[in-house]
């Protein structure tokens, strides 16, 4: 008899533990799923939204070319030098920064870390 009580004790505390296990899936579910593409959308939205003349774009399609005027939901691309194809601002996959501002300013990085190291 009393071993059916204790089990009955038992039994009841666990109600708490199925919430607070879902209650921990839902917060670890959130910050490494929900969070990180929201922070990717807002960014990929600002990027796209700062897009100007003379950028550097590559298309979802794939396209490389410079955009040569943008419009309120559009952009044309300059992909050749008879060929300007318009594209809807959500079509651009990125923008490219200049290479040769890349080019220097890794070199710069790599020149400063040389010097730090052999002193």
């Amino acid at each position: 008899m009393n071993n059916l009580l204790f089990l009955q004790a038992g039994t009841q505390g666990s109600v708490f533990m199925p919430i607070l296990t879902f209650g921990l899936v839902f917060v670890i579910f959130y910050l490494f799923i929900i969070r990180p593409q929201n922070k990717k959308q807002k960014d990929t939205e600002r990027m796209i939204s700062a897009v100007k003349k003379g950028d550097k774009v590559i298309t979802i399609g794939g396209i490389h070319g410079e955009v040569t005027s943008t419009k309120e939901q559009t952009v044309i691309v300059k992909v050749d030098d008879s060929c300007k194809i318009e594209f809807s601002r959500t079509g651009i996959a990125s923008v490219i920064k200049d290479e040769k501002e890349d080019r220097f300013s890794r070199k710069g990085k790599k020149a400063d870390s040389d010097e730090t190291e052999t002193k």
